[in-house]
């Protein structure tokens, strides 16, 4: 995997995780590697896909043991 997909993903895992200094590090790393603000933007976008994916299910999870408690 070269440098330029390595901190792609790298910010997508960053912003997945909320992790800010994470995300911090990823991007001036990406820049200093040349990676495009709009490629970076993808990475951000396709993170915000996952990490909303995430939420909903573990909600949906959640919801679904704890009403189990609600039967007779």
């Amino acid at each position: 995997m070269n440098d330029h997909v390595k901190e792609l993903v790298c910010i997508s895992a960053s912003v997945a995780g909320h992790c800010r200094p994470c995300f911090q590090y990823h991007f001036k790393k990406a820049r200093e590697f040349g990676v495009p603000v709009e490629d970076i933007k993808q990475a951000i976008a396709i993170a915000k896909e996952i990490s909303a994916a995430g939420d909903k299910h573990i909600v949906e999870f959640a919801q679904n043991i704890t009403e189990k408690f609600d039967r007779p």
